[in-house]
C-alpha cells in the first residue's frame, strides 16, 4: 500500500529538518579546522618503537605506526585541530603494554608539529617541534637543523662554498628556519673543534621549506637526511589526510557528518520532485 500524499510531504519536510539539525550539529573541529603531524625517531641508542596517536578525549581507535626505527620520520598527517596522545611502545608488544613514554600534542588550525623521541635512551624524551611551514619569497629557501647524532654532540652546517648556516648545535637541539639562497648545495656537517666531515648534496628548491636531520651512520660518521616541510610546486605541507582507523583516505572537503546532512537533504528534495510529479500527473 503506498502512502497518502500528505504523509509523503510530512516525511519529506521531516528528513529537510534532519539535514538542517546535522548541519547545525557538525563538529566544533570542523570549524576549527585542521592541523599537521608527523612523528620522528631520533635517539640514536633507542631500538624500534611502536608510535600510537590518539585524538584526546574519545578518540576512538588509535593509529599505530609499527617499527618506527631511528632516523625514521614519517610524512605529515592532517587532522582536525584538537589534543592527541602520543605513546611509543617497544616495538611488538602489545597495546595494553605501558608504553614507554607519552605525550601531548596541541594541534591549532593550520599547524604544524614534529613530534620526535630524542635524547639518550637513559634519557629519552618526546619533543614537539613547531614546525613553521610558511613559503619564502620565491628566490629564497628555507631550512633548519634538527641534531641527533650522539657522535658529535655538538656540530656545525655549511655549504661547501662556507656559506654559513648553523654552527654550534648541540645534541637533541633544533635550530630555528634560516632562508639561504635556492639551488645545488652540497652541505657539510662536522663536529665543532674539527672531526669527521659528512658530505650531502642536494638541490634546495626556491620558495620551499627543508628539515637537515643529522644522524649517526654505522660507519661512525655523520649522516644528513634533507627532508622536504613543504614545497612551493607541490601541497603545503606534504603528507595524506589521516583517518581514526590508522590509516589515510583521500581529502574530503566535507567531513563525515555534513556528507550525511548532504545526503539526507538530496533525499529530501527527491521526495519532493517526485511528489510535485505525481500531483501534476494526478
Amino acid at each position: 500500500m503506498s502512502l497518502p500524499v500528505r504523509m509523503l510531504r510530512r516525511l519529506t519536510a521531516g528528513a529537510a529538518a534532519l539535514a538542517l539539525a546535522t548541519l547545525g550539529a557538525t563538529p566544533a573541529h570542523a570549524a576549527a579546522g585542521d592541523g599537521y603531524v608527523r612523528l620522528a625517531h631520533l635517539s640514536p641508542d633507542t631500538p624500534a618503537v611502536d608510535v600510537y596517536l590518539k585524538a584526546d578525549p574519545g578518540g576512538g581507535e588509535p593509529q599505530v605506526f609499527r617499527a618506527v626505527a631511528y632516523g625514521d620520520m614519517s610524512r605529515y598527517l592532517r587532522l582536525p585541530a584538537g589534543t592527541y596522545q602520543v605513546a611509543m611502545r617497544k616495538a611488538g608488544a602489545p597495546a595494553t603494554e605501558q608504553p614507554v613514554i607519552t605525550t601531548e600534542v596541541g594541534v591549532e588550525n593550520k599547524g604544524a608539529y614534529t613530534v620526535a623521541g630524542v635524547g639518550r635512551f637513559a634519557d629519552l624524551g618526546l619533543r614537539v617541534l613547531e614546525d613553521d611551514l610558511r613559503l619564502p619569497d620565491p628566490g629564497k629557501s628555507k631550512v633548519r637543523i634538527i641534531q641527533a647524532s650522539v657522535k658529535a654532540p655538538v656540530l656545525d652546517v655549511a655549504g661547501k662554498n662556507g656559506t654559513e648556516i648553523a654552527d654550534g648545535v648541540a645534541f637533541a637541539t633544533t635550530t630555528a628556519y634560516r632562508e639561504v639562497k635556492p639551488g645545488k648545495w652540497s652541505v657539510r656537517v662536522e663536529p665543532t673543534g674539527g672531526g669527521r666531515m659528512s658530505e650531502l648534496p642536494c638541490t634546495l628548491g626556491a620558495g620551499s621549506v627543508y628539515s637537515l636531520v643529522v644522524l649517526d651512520d654505522e660507519a661512525g660518521g655523520l649522516k644528513p637526511e634533507l627532508h622536504v616541510d613543504a614545497e612551493r610546486q607541490g601541497t603545503v605541507p606534504l603528507g595524506g589526510v589521516a583517518t581514526g582507523a590508522g590509516g589515510t583516505s583521500p581529502d574530503s572537503p566535507l567531513p563525515g557528518a555534513l556528507l550525511a546532512a548532504v545526503a539526507a537533504a538530496a533525499v529530501a528534495g527527491g521526495l519532493v520532485l517526485v511528489l510535485r510529479r505525481r500531483a501534476r500527473a494526478v
